[in-house]
């Protein structure tokens, strides 16, 4: 097995700041890790590991932050979200160059992390509209009855690597529109995106306090978990990872949103048009290099698509060309590095175990090359064919770009093989059927469905609506859903006497 080693850091390196009530602070700690450009491997910035201490510090500021900016009117809360939205645009090509860099994901792909986020800034730009409720006249004789929303108090987000930008802009952005305060922790691995936002969002004009950044690894979460003062906790990560967020969570009373992992599958019917069929399932297996919780990670190739779509399939992933990100954008390959040393060797590590178990390579990934940058943390696309039952490949969520390929005889039993997943995350089918369009999204146990669409991930104002093991909670991230969970809803009934001349509002 090949795996790159992780280089000596090259260069003089800055610890990543914490932001805390309005001030950028950089604090002792004998705990750090690094962050790497994934491209060449060299370290490009230290984050603090942060403890109980440090979480006491955001929630006092948060806390402290909360009345004024609850009582702040949403319209006002919302200047602030379209200010930073223009800041944003104003630097946008540049943010881009700086996820890539710390990603290692593609030019392109970062344009669409960062523009993702911002439909997300956008939609939380609607509050007035959308925190609008219920009301009934005489609901019984003379009573009448109303809804409003209020905000929690101070909320907390837990935030993967794989969307630097777009995964904290799903839940800050939303959740101090509803008049919150927020925490927010972005990935250990990719925290330089999120801190640059939030200067941003600090020249824009928030209050000090409204939002607060920390760092660290499990620790900094189980403090946030735990934290009396903490009433809802977003997260996005795997998934046994965010079965524990949500049980830990609800165990200390808090609402929690979790959204865990994938193993998404993409039925390729025998009527499927194949040049867009094979673009699209291209796209959905290895964009992103696989790490995304909505990649099309298992091919059901139905009755002759295995003849016709998969060649074509093959053909055009064998043409990708693999290479550094961390370039000018005329300069970009088709896709990037993965995050770490630790995570290729993984995914290459269950590459090898699934074809000792039988699989075979149509395409094999494992020793691509790039010769300017000989200790990144590359891995080709790959294809994997001839899966049976018991495979490691067909359990274990890779999150890296391999695709596994099914074979099936019909529509009816490639609807069973995705329905027997534990997941229920995204399902996408290829097909010129209307009928077996209409048959497969009544059918497939997946709470986003794409019909000839690879990723069906939902757009802002839609809920991000996994099921199954692929979410832990009631109400979804994004949309209404996300409103109704930053916002407790209140109930009044009222009545009015009439107290003739004794009644001193009348004279």
């Amino acid at each position: 097995m090949s795996t790159a080693t992780i280089p000596t850091q090259t260069a003089k390196t800055e610890p990543c700041p914490l932001y805390i009530n309005g001030e950028w602070k950089h604090i002792a700690s004998d705990q750090t890790t690094p962050v790497h450009n994934p491209s060449t491997g060299e370290v490009i910035a230290q984050v603090p590991l942060c403890g109980n201490d440090v979480i006491d510090q955001a929630v006092a500021a948060a806390e402290a932050a909360f009345p004024a900016w609850s009582e702040t009117p949403p319209a006002e809360r919302a200047r602030v979200l379209f200010r930073f939205r223009h800041l944003v645009e104003a630097e946008f090509d540049d943010i881009c160059l700086g996820i890539s860099r710390e990603h290692g994901k593609t030019y392109a792909e970062a344009k669409g992390d960062l523009q993702r986020g911002l439909e997300q800034t956008e939609y939380a730009c609607g509050i007035p509209n959308l925190l609008m409720t219920d009301s009934l006249e005489n609901v019984a004789r003379g009573i009448d009855c109303d809804s409003i929303r209020q905000p929690l108090g101070v909320c907390a987000g837990i935030a993967p690597f794989n969307f630097p930008a777009m995964v904290p802009m799903w839940m800050w952005p939303l959740a101090i529109a509803c008049g919150n305060t927020f925490i927010m922790k972005p990935s250990e691995k990719v925290p330089l995106t999120t801190n640059r936002l939030i200067k941003l969002l600090e020249k824009a004009g928030l209050p000090k306090g409204v939002l607060n950044i920390v760092h660290g690894g499990r620790d900094c979460v189980d403090a946030l978990l735990k934290h009396p003062k903490i009433k809802a906790i977003s997260f996005v990560g795997s998934t046994p990872v965010a079965r524990y967020i949500y049980e830990t969570g609800a165990k200390y009373g808090k609402r929690v949103q979790s959204a865990g992992g994938a193993k998404n599958f993409v039925l390729i019917m025998p009527d499927a048009e194949v040049e867009h069929s094979a673009q699209g399932i291209k796209d959905a297996a290895f964009g992103c290099a696989g790490e995304r919780c909505m990649a099309g990670s298992t091919a059901i190739a139905i009755g002759n698509a295995g003849k016709t779509v998969l060649p074509a399939l093959v053909d055009v992933v064998k043409s990708m060309k693999v290479g550094r990100t961390d370039r000018p954008p005329q300069q970009q390959p088709h896709m990037g590095a993965v995050i770490s040393s630790q995570h290729k060797a993984r995914v290459v590590d269950l590459v090898t175990q699934g074809e000792k178990q039988g699989a075979k390579l149509l395409v094999d990934g494992r020793n691509v090359k790039v010769d300017d940058a000989p200790e990144g943390f590359y891995i080709g696309p790959t294809i994997v064919d001839n899966l049976q039952d018991g495979n490691i490949l067909t359990k274990e969520e890779v999150f890296g770009p391999v695709l596994n390929v099914l074979h099936s005889n019909d529509l009816e039993s490639a609807i069973q093989i995705a329905n027997r997943s534990s997941y229920g995350n995204g399902a996408a089918i290829f097909t010129s059927s209307g009928k077996a369009a209409r048959e497969f999204r009544h059918r497939v146990q997946a709470g986003m469905v794409g019909i000839n669409v690879g990723v069906p991930a939902t757009l802002a104002y839609f809920p991000f609506s996994g099921w199954g093991d692929s979410f832990f909670g009631d109400l979804h991230i994004q949309g209404k859903e996300g409103v109704a969970f930053y916002t407790k809803q209140k109930v009044i009934t009222s009545r009015w006497f009439n107290f003739g001349e004794g009644d001193i509002w009348a004279k």
